[in-house]
This record gives C-alpha cells, structure tokens and sequence, in this order.
C-alpha cells in the first residue's frame, strides 16, 4: 500500500514513517509549506531576548515561524535517513486564509480561537492532501505523527474516532473535525505506542530529531502582527458596570486571563467576559469564572452521526483539561447545548469542546456562550 506521510519535521512523523516501511507499505514523505512572503511579518523585537529562550529556540517551539526552515531542513533530513522520497508541497495560499485571517477574525470577534484545530480539519487533511493529488503521488492511505486511532465499526459502517493508548498524548481533541471522509484515509500508527517508546525507537535509528523540542504553540511571541487592524483601547469594566480603567485592545485577552490586566482592586481580578460590539472586558473574581453550561455551534460529528435526542457523556472543554461529565442536548443540526454535572472554569468562546463515549470521539462544536 502506498502511503503519504505529512512529516513535519518532528520524532512523531519521523517514526511514522518508519513504522509503516517495517510494517511493509511503500511509503512516500510530503512536508506543508504553509509561509509565503505575502505574510503578515513579525517584529522580531518582540520575541523574548533579555531572557530565558532565544528567538531560535523559540522559532522551533512554535508551529508558525514566519521565514523559518528548520522544519523543512528537518524533514528532508529524516526522508533522507530512511530512504524514501521526498516532496515539498506550498499550502501557504490555503493557510493564510484557512488559519491566519480566522485567528485575527476571532480575536476581533471577542473569542480565543484554536489555530491548531482549524489547520488540521483544513490544511493537514485537506488542503495538503488536495496538493498530493494535483502533484500525481499516488497515495492510498494518508499518515500523521497524531497520537490517535481510527477504526472501521463493523455495524455503522463508520469509521470511529478513538483515543490514543498513551493518554497524556492524546491528540484526539486536536482532530475532532475529521469528516468520515477524511478519517476513511487516515492511518495513526502512533496510536497504539507511548511517547517515551517513539523516543526510544528514534534514537535506535539514530534520528537526529529524537529529542528535538515539541512545538508547543501555534506561535511564539507578540502575536499582534497578525490582526489585520489595530485593536483599539477600551474600557475595563465590573460586572455591575462600574468602570475600572482602560484595555488595550480585546484581542489581547481571554477568558479566565488575571496577569497582564494593570487594574489595582481589593482582590485578584480575572476576565469573565469580552464584549466585542461594545469593546468591553469585563472583569470579576474567580468565583464568577465558573459555569454549569454552554451553547456549541458548528457542530460536527466524528464517529455517528448526528444525535436528535438528548445524552449524557463525557467531554473536553481545552486540550489539557480533564474529562467531565455532561447532558447533551441537540438543538438543530448545528448546534447543541451542553450542561456539566460539576460547574468548569473559564468556559471560552471560540475553543472547542469535544465529547466522548468512553475511548470513542463523538465529536463537538465551537463554543458560543
């Protein structure tokens, strides 16, 4: 079988790639160009340099380096290493608009948005999978280094979703918005390893990508360059209205944010909400971040198909927050609301919550309010 490897540059990828040639596929390495020049560019001088990282280091900590190649060098090294080819494919057309103009539209928008949930659904397994094509590589199957497993059940004829053995590397909230289409290619030989194992297995091969950095965010830095419009100053206001002082700019905060604030009160502050129409951040203390429901919007489905009546399971409200348990109730088909046994903290517009049925992806939605 042939099979396409997004390999970004990373040990995950890297030991993918190797796992599918032991396991007999002919297998062939695609790296996403997603920078183009046309890009909004950064002020290095925000990075980090009195302290701590330097702007390098920084570089291979963040999945978006404008102008940076090290991923790229990284990747063709590793192809290089286990013989097998190698293309580079430019995606930066489908980025900019797909990631880039949807994280500066979010944050005008008063939400925090995933940038890595949005390029998976839409640049990984999309609009790099449509370039393999348009390129003529035959592929049957299309791997990542996603901690995640995918399954064909027997009886729905749908292919499921399902969480990784290693648990603390689970990635299935990150790829929740995989169609059945999508998934019908995807293969994740990761899924069925622990992290430390993929480690073990990278330096045996002599990789020298074994114990490169993770990249740990969607960008480091000041990430104001990339709003299309100066976000303008307004008012910091209590729940009751009273007014506190002066923010500079909604985009630069979110929910449950207490550093950065500048505003001197009788306790710790925190923001529980934005007001986009009004160009309000609204402040409270800890005791007002917490909330017992939600409203989810473009909702998608990972592994059945949509439910009309209500269900109880469980669910993620950010990557590294742990299971809860919830009510689901379907309000149409793209929306649903969802109430928590237990009241959550910093419920945040515009991440995501995916629900689960034990290791099965159910799927999610956009949270709204």
């Amino acid at each position: 079988m042939n099979v396409v490897v997004g390999l970004s540059g990373g040990v995950d990828s890297a030991v993918t790639a190797h796992l599918l040639q032991q396991q007999g596929h002919s297998v062939i390495g695609v790296h996403m160009s997603v920078w183009s020049p046309s890009h909004p560019q950064p002020d290095t001088s925000t990075l980090r340099q009195a302290q701590g990282p330097t702007p390098h280091q920084l570089a291979r900590e963040a999945c978006y380096c404008p102008g940076d190649t090290r991923d790229e060098a990284d990747a063709a090294a590793i192809a290089k290493r286990l013989d097998i080819p190698f293309h580079i494919l430019d995606v930066s057309a489908d980025y900019a608009t797909n990631v880039l103009d949807y994280f500066a539209s979010e944050y005008a928008a008063g939400r925090t948005p995933n940038p890595c949930i949005a390029c998976n659904q839409k640049i990984k397994f999309g609009a790099l999978l449509r370039e393999v094509e348009k390129a003529g590589i035959p592929f049957d199957r299309f791997a990542t280094g996603h901690y995640a497993q995918v399954s064909l059940d027997s009886v729905s004829s749908r292919y499921s979703l399902r969480r990784a053995v290693d648990r603390r590397k689970d990635q299935t909230y990150f790829i929740y918005r995989l169609s059945q289409d999508q998934l019908s290619r995807c293969v994740f030989p990761l899924g069925s390893y622990e992290k430390n194992e993929i480690k073990v297995i990278a330096r045996n091969l002599g990789l020298a990508v074994a114990d490169k950095p993770e990249s740990q965010n969607f960008i480091n830095g000041d990430y104001g360059y990339l709003l299309k419009e100066t976000p303008l100053q307004g008012p910091f206001v209590l729940e009751d209205g009273t007014i506190l002082g002066t923010h500079r700019g909604i985009a630069h905060y979110t929910i449950g944010q207490r550093r950065g604030l500048g505003i001197a009160w009788t306790e710790p502050l925190f923001v529980i909400r934005i007001d986009a129409p009004t160009n309000t951040v609204v402040l409270g203390t800890g005791d007002s971040l917490f909330g017992h429901r939600l409203i989810a919007t473009d909702c998608t489905w990972s592994s059945i198909a949509a439910p009309t009546a209500p269900f109880t399971c469980s669910a993620k409200i950010r990557y590294a927050s742990p299971d809860v348990e919830v009510d689901v109730t379907p309000i149409d088909e793209s929306r649903f609301e969802v109430s928590f046994h237990s009241p959550q903290k910093a419920i945040t517009p515009g991440q995501s919550i995916v629900l689960y049925d034990g290791e099965i992806v159910l799927g999610g939605g956009i949270i709204a309010l």
